[in-house]
């Protein structure tokens, strides 16, 4: 069974989470939290031991991209923000944090739960059109100092990580490169050990803040 946790500020919408989060086999809630200071306090209890944590942004006490900080730099626990709000600074503050994925609360409550499963099973909920915001989101800042180095970082791998932040599918990575979708696998893989990332939404980021990727980059066009 995946452990969630539920941190949300509105009563009414941590019990319609819980409601859909049981009634899927192989979920189940295990607390709830209605600030960010509960859910930091909750999320690193050994009895509840949650896999993923389901995160508002906007919380009372501490918001939920701090909470995610907190629980990122202390635990395995996954998170994946729930926002009310599709604002750009929101997607990068909480990936930047440790989130292993951002939805918007109006999402498909069947896409919901694939979400959660994503997540708990180690990949990174980084769509496309995410992937297009921290991109145009990166743009928008002034260049700053290399704050992530990629010492030991092949040649190959360096192609590999460029297309992952340009919003690119593993599928489409292979067939750009000319290379099997295995191969490519194993490349991600190579990636996350050697620049100590959790999932592929860290990558994205370690490729810009790195320098590996530059402003003027062109929006990616990955479906």
């Amino acid at each position: 069974m995946t452990r969630v946790l539920i941190a949300d500020d509105q009563a009414l919408l941590r019990g319609s989470f819980r409601v859909l989060v049981d009634s899927a086999p192989g979920l189940e809630v295990v607390g709830e939290a209605s600030d960010g200071v509960e859910a930091v306090a909750v999320a690193l209890t050994r009895r509840f031991a949650p896999d993923v944590v389901l995160m508002d942004v906007r919380m009372p006490s501490m918001d939920g991209i701090e909470a995610t900080r907190r629980i990122c730099a202390a635990s395995e626990v996954r998170v994946l923000m729930l926002t009310t709000f599709d604002l750009d600074e929101y997607v990068y503050a909480a990936l930047r944090a440790g989130a292993s994925g951002f939805l918007l609360k109006d999402t498909r409550p069947a896409d919901l739960l694939t979400a959660i499963e994503v997540v708990a099973s180690g990949d990174a909920l980084l769509a496309p059109s995410v992937t297009r915001r921290l991109v145009a989101e990166f743009a928008r800042l002034p260049t700053g100092p290399v704050t992530t180095r990629l010492d030991g970082i092949t040649a190959r791998e360096q192609e590999v990580l460029t297309l992952i932040a340009r919003g690119l599918s593993n599928d489409e990575i292979a067939a750009r490169l000319h290379l099997g979708i295995a191969t490519v696998k194993t490349h991600i893989g190579r990636l996350l050990h050697k620049l100590a990332a959790r999932d592929r939404a860290q990558l994205v980021i370690a490729a810009y803040e790195s320098g590996l990727v530059g402003r003027t980059l062109p929006t990616p066009h990955a479906k």
